[in-house]
């Protein structure tokens, strides 16, 4: 690997002092991060992951599979913890990348992917943080709040929804504004209280749970039978781990260049595993026996009233600590899409900007992007593009044995179609597996067989490998035929 002053000549160094200053404004966009601005240790991905999934958004993913699809308890801990770990185990790898490359991770896509090619995943990345998860993320921080008032004060409303909203929603973006080094510290500081209150309703719901319930087939969507129900909940919690996936190096990258990549996975990786795994769980145990006239109330209606309170502040407190990651990622994917803005404040302004217009986009919709509505269908559609874009990367990083000039990822004359073409394939191979409610089409597939649920995720993985290794053979050829013509002279 090149040295550091070799780095520095080759490529964009991201401009200013910044260190480890936690009130400062983080300077500068996408660029490389140098050797003197690294620190850090790699424990502090440990609950940079674990606080954001500590909220509500986590909780339904677990509700969904025994509400929705009438599944077992056992069988619906069994599919997320599956799920979960698979999506953790992919994270654990793009984590890695960040101390070596010491760049975003929609960044290091250009290797795999080429400059022009990249934005394919970076403009998916930046829509599906800036108005996808956090418009979805505020709405349940917004519905914990109005709910946690109104308890306060005897079951009266206190504050509207509009203004819950705002307040969630500029909290968020005050802490994504300021940067890198503000995320980090905001996470670390709520994990505590986040992690006890979450870890005592977790103990009362499940002790509350009926853990020998089976497959039910009078909920809404019973269709396929147990075998669907499973297969769901593992894609379902696959789709919502892996949301994290084109994000990780984003927060490592500021890592020492030397750190062990085994700590940094592991801290990565099993910050989101735990987390999902466990609140999942919980949202599962609560389906079993708790009614609501809303899905947040579905989860603390079992709890104490004390404990009800403390976990609504948790939820909204979650809703906070997620949506500052998709802000602050979501304006570096934008940047990652070519656009050049004179300013050195550049990716604190984005996050400044599309905060703005999430908080103009949920006013006008509210509860038509609150979880259970159409949200489950938004947690299968991100694995669409996502399985096949890890597939993608992942294989390039392997056949490369993770070694990349680092000029290769801004080099804006970097072609390298191969990424393209294979995501493009995956993303289309899903199309016949596709289960979702209208207005998205019923794919072929589970229209024949329910049974088999939503496999989409394996077949746009495995096409998306396969074509990219095909035409990686096919792209070494030419190169490789003088090579042996001269070895034979």
């Amino acid at each position: 690997m090149a040295t550091t002053t070799d780095v520095d000549a080759q490529v964009p160094v991201r401009e200013g002092e910044y260190g480890s200053k936690v009130t400062a404004v983080e300077p500068g966009g996408i660029e490389y991060i140098p050797d003197r601005e690294r620190h850090g240790s790699p424990i502090q991905l440990f609950w940079t992951w674990m606080s954001p999934n500590m909220e509500f958004a986590t909780v339904y993913v677990g509700v969904l599979p025994v509400a929705l699809f009438g599944g077992g308890f056992w069988p619906t801990v069994l599919g997320v913890t599956l799920g979960s770990l698979m999506g953790s185990i992919t994270h654990g790898i793009l984590s890695t990348m960040g101390p070596r490359f010491g760049v975003p991770q929609m960044v290091e896509g250009r290797a795999p992917f080429g400059f022009l090619g990249n934005f394919l995943p970076a403009g998916l990345s930046w829509l599906t943080a800036s108005f996808g998860w956090f418009i979805v993320n505020s709405v349940s921080g917004t519905f914990a709040l109005v709910t946690l008032t109104s308890l306060l004060n005897n079951h009266h409303e206190v504050i509207s929804f509009p203004v819950a909203f705002t307040i969630i929603v500029i909290a968020q973006v005050i802490v994504a504004f300021i940067g890198h080094n503000m995320i980090h510290q905001f996470e670390r500081v709520i994990f505590p209280y986040l992690t006890i209150v979450f870890g005592i309703a977790t103990v009362i719901i499940l002790a509350q749970a009926h853990f020998d319930a089976g497959f039910n087939s009078k909920v809404p969507v019973p269709f396929g039978g147990p075998s669907a129900a499973f297969i769901l909940a593992v894609f379902i919690s696959f789709g919502y781990a892996i949301g994290w996936n084109p994000f990780a190096s984003d927060y490592s990258r500021y890592l020492p260049r030397n750190s062990d990549p085994k700590k940094v996975a592991l801290a990565a990786g099993l910050g989101v595993f735990v987390s999902c795994t466990v609140l999942e769980i919980a949202g599962a145990a609560a389906a079993t026996f708790s009614t609501g006239s809303n899905p947040t109330e579905q989860f603390t209606n079992p709890l104490p009233f004390i404990l009800q309170i403390l976990v609504l502040l948790g939820i909204a407190l979650g809703a906070v600590a997620a949506n500052v990651l998709n802000i602050y990622s979501g304006s570096m994917a934008f940047l990652t899409l070519g656009i050049k803005l004179a300013v050195e404040k550049r990716r604190a302004l984005s996050a400044l900007v599309f905060g703005a217009i999430g908080l103009v986009i949920g006013l006008l919709l509210q509860t038509n992007v609150a979880p259970g509505s159409k949200y489950e269908s938004f947690l299968l559609l991100i694995t669409y593009w996502i399985t096949p874009y890890l597939a993608v990367v992942i294989t390039d990083y392997v056949l490369h044995r993770g070694r990349y000039p680092e000029s290769v990822f801004y080099d804006t004359k970097h072609r390298n179609w191969k990424g393209f073409i294979a995501m493009l394939a995956g993303i289309i191979a899903t199309i016949p597996f596709w289960n979702q409610p209208p207005p998205v089409p019923l794919g072929w597939v589970p229209s024949n067989y329910p049974q088999l649920g939503d496999l989409s995720f394996f077949a746009g993985g495995i096409v998306a490998t396969v074509v990219y290794l095909v035409l990686y053979q096919i792209g070494k050829r030419p190169a490789e035929a003088p090579t042996q013509a001269r070895a034979r002279a």
